[in-house]
């Protein structure tokens, strides 16, 4: 069986519409520009200073001592892991975090790891619920070493944390001697809708990455913080999985570029999102979250039509979105327009009616 992601249909109709994920943004002329000015050198040796500059705001952006320079989200949650544990420790994190259900079981096969899965709604927990966690040290038990937290939560409808809930869930995890990390793949999401400012948002966090191949629309790149002596122990696990790179300042001028630009403007996808939420709120059957941020989930089999069905009918019609957990999930980015949103909702309104 092969693992690899399946190329698009030679007949299949281009993506107009590309609801799919904001993974799927395309950097600008002007980020473009900047990456081709970009003055660069050898990342890996440190001879890099886009590197470093890119490396010393984001540093200051989330309130920590240093930073470093990875080529994606994912590679920054196993550099995390694999630095704050050891073979054997176990990892507490919501049942639905990414760690657990999209990053191939790689903190298992590298880390050795294991992670207890919390319930909840929305893809967030109580502090009684990581009360409820926590295991008596015994010889018996794995020991407990790492709360997780993923801001926004993706398959919890891009839902923000509460910031009073992420301080009293650092708190315990700190009184029991863990770490803590932050999965913060769409953090400076959660900061625009919320209002707070990053730093503030990961005060209680000892390490966080934000990912700019997201909302941020860069075309490669996430930069892991933390304290001069985590962020030191990890460049060797960013050595060891092949994470160090040479010219990186190319790359590292587009995540400037987009801390510059595209933060700000994040308002706006929000605003697409919950559009879009409104209007299919309005279509009889379709039961549909109030997103917080840029994730909108609907499912529409009471209006007659299954997922996969209504994704299938779309992409015909150019329109891409995704199915996870049976249900649709539609993200808003910089590459979609509010006219686009109108024009998705009467492509599904045809197809529902059909």
């Amino acid at each position: 069986m092969s693992y690899a992601p399946t190329r698009p249909a030679p007949d299949a109709p281009p993506v107009r519409i590309n609801l799919y994920s904001d993974t799927q943004t395309r950097p600008s002329a002007a980020m473009k520009a900047a990456m081709m000015a970009a003055e660069v050198g050898d990342e890996q040796h440190g001879d890099d200073p886009t590197v470093h500059a890119l490396c010393d705001r984001m540093a200051a952006l989330l309130g920590k001592e240093a930073a470093v320079f990875l080529p994606s989200g994912t590679m920054c949650n196993v550099v995390a892991l694999n630095t704050h544990c050891r073979p054997g420790d176990e990892v507490v994190a919501h049942r639905s975090a990414h760690i657990l259900s999209s990053e191939g079981g790689s903190h298992a096969a590298i880390a050795g790891v294991q992670i207890l899965g919390l319930d909840g709604p929305r893809g967030m927990f109580t502090p009684d619920d990581l009360r409820g966690a926590i295991r008596s040290r015994t010889r018996y038990a794995p020991p407990q070493t790492l709360l997780e937290i993923e801001q926004t939560a993706n398959t919890g409808g891009g839902a923000v944390w509460p910031l009073e809930t992420l301080t009293e869930l650092t708190g315990i995890a700190h009184a029991e001697g863990w770490s803590t990390h932050m999965d913060g793949a769409r953090l400076m999401n959660a900061c625009v809708a919320a209002g707070i400012p990053a730093a503030e948002m990961c005060a209680g966090f000892d390490s966080v990455w934000l990912d700019f191949t997201k909302g941020l629309g860069a075309p490669l790149g996430a930069v892991l913080v933390g304290s001069e002596e985590f962020i030191g122990r990890a460049w060797r696990w960013k050595q060891r999985l092949g994470g160090s790179m040479r010219q990186g300042g190319i790359c590292a001028a587009a995540c400037l570029y987009a801390l510059d630009h595209n933060i700000d403007r994040l308002a706006e996808d929000h605003a697409n999102a919950k559009a879009l939420a409104r209007g299919l709120r309005q279509i009889e059957g379709v039961a549909v979250e109030d997103p917080d941020t840029n994730l909108v989930y609907f499912d529409p089999t009471g209006a007659g039509m299954t997922s996969p069905a209504l994704t299938a009918a779309l992409a015909k019609q150019g329109i891409a979105v995704s199915i996870l957990g049976g249900r649709i999930r539609a993200c808003t980015h910089l590459d979609v327009s509010a006219p686009m949103i109108e024009e998705a909702l009467a492509a599904i309104r045809t197809a529902l009616k059909h």
